[in-house]
């Protein structure tokens, strides 16, 4: 349980660096490739290694097979973590000739996780919908990081310049494999389980349809337009973004018919996931004319005219927030209280975090994340942007507080004693005993 947990710890420390770097380009005092390292902070330094750590606990818990190497699963967050500092810090001082050293630290660190991974779910006799998207975007972890290192390399050797590839092209498809391929497949493979589990529904009716439409059309549409962008082939990569596009709005029509029949409480969780379900039918549908028409530009690149923030925030940012309200705590629970059953009153897994700040931090994402695509729709720069990154930015803070919280109201160690593995809810009954 501490491994996942020290993977979010870490992506949430760079979602913090992140929200302080895009507060500092509004504010134009950050230094060298700003723009370049936010992404990398917010999409490799939260959403990934948050991936990451959620394979390594879901994946075993799911199948129902023990997870490879447990070794493997830490030395991943170390590599990746040490990789993308270096990364980023040289991004923003300008030392690009240490790029390469860096990303090939972060690329072996992906490619351990996938390797990790891989085996464990190679011991599962038959795949059903959440693994299969799990093991898709395992192959995409492999390639977009591939093109990663080699855009690294490239900015000190113009490695690609010798076999006259395109740099332009490769970064198309190296965000899209990255984006629409690892991030989205695995974001719609959790969503699969955990949509109807936090629910207490079942796919039915028009949701067994849509999920068809969205197994073959998501894959096949994100590997179509990565080539399209890749080699140039405008009609190909229509092709792929539409059916890309059509995979989308499946995955939020199921969700919000999820949500719609839950039979259970309303929660922070179920409050971001209806963000979500709101934000992705939107992106689909702005997009499919930008894609129909002009998918190789680059203003087009994750949408739309105005909808980088829907899928970037209001998708994939709310649903690493949704399932983090249950996931953090519940590891904790684990920790904290699973020893105590039976033997004393224990709280529900909901009880762990402060509910007013959870609400405050959801008024001030989902306020901040409107703001932020209303300006990115109008094409209003300044305050609005401005105003909307500032209130993202203390939901951000409001959420890491809430977390830290649960980590430190409910260990009898330490947040880092807990973070190092070294935590036994055995000995915590003891000295409680002895209390």
């Amino acid at each position: 349980m501490t491994v996942p947990l020290r993977h979010f710890w870490v992506g949430l420390t760079a979602l913090l660096a992140g929200s302080l770097v895009g507060i500092g380009l509004v504010g134009g005092v950050v230094p060298g490739l700003g723009r370049l390292a936010l992404v990398h902070l917010f999409l490799v330094g939260w959403v990934c290694v948050t991936i990451l750590g959620a394979m390594t606990q879901f994946v075993p818990v799911w199948s129902g097979v023990p997870l490879h190497s447990r070794r493997l699963a830490t030395l991943q967050l170390a590599l990746v973590a040490v990789g993308l500092t270096g990364f980023v810090a040289a991004l923003l001082l300008g030392a690009l000739s240490v790029l390469p050293v860096f990303g090939g630290v972060m690329l072996v660190g992906f490619w351990v996780f996938v390797y990790n991974v891989g085996r464990t779910l190679a011991r599962v006799d038959r795949l059903d919908v959440t693994e299969r998207h799990f093991a898709l975007s395992l192959g995409f972890f492999l390639v977009f990081t591939t093109f990663g290192f080699v855009l690294a390399v490239d900015f000190t050797r113009p490695v690609l310049a010798q076999y006259a590839v395109s740099r332009s092209n490769v970064v198309l498809a190296h965000a899209t494999l990255a984006v629409f391929g690892a991030v989205l497949t695995t974001v719609y493979g959790a969503l699969y389980q955990l949509g109807t589990m936090f629910t207490q529904t079942e796919l039915h009716g028009i949701d067994t349809s849509l999920k068809r439409i969205e197994e073959v059309g998501h894959p096949v549409g994100v590997a179509l337009l990565a080539i399209g962008r890749f080699a140039d082939w405008e009609p190909v990569a229509s092709l792929g973004g539409l059916l890309v596009c059509l995979a989308a709005l499946s995955v939020g029509t199921i969700l919000a018919r999820k949500l719609s029949e839950m039979r259970v409480e309303w929660t922070p969780m179920h409050t971001r996931y209806a963000v979500v379900a709101a934000s992705l039918s939107s992106w689909a549908l702005l997009t499919v004319p930008a894609w129909a028409t002009e998918p190789l530009a680059r203003t087009h690149l994750l949408g739309g005219p105005g909808t980088t923030h829907l899928l970037v925030l209001g998708t994939i940012g709310f649903v690493v927030l949704g399932t983090l309200y249950h996931v953090v705590p519940f590891v904790v629970w684990v920790h904290r209280y699973s020893d105590l059953l039976g033997f004393e009153d224990v709280p529900m897994i909901d009880d762990l975090y402060h509910s007013k700040l959870a609400a405050a931090d959801a008024a001030l994402l989902v306020s901040g994340t409107a703001l932020l695509a209303v300006a990115d729709l109008v094409r209003v720069a300044g305050s609005l942007r401005g105003v909307g990154g500032v209130l993202v930015g203390l939901g951000v803070v409001a959420f890491a507080v809430n977390m830290r919280s649960v980590l430190r109201n409910h260990s009898q160690h330490s947040v880092g004693s807990l973070l190092l593995g070294r935590y036994s809810p055995t000995r915590a009954r003891a000295l409680l005993d002895r209390e």
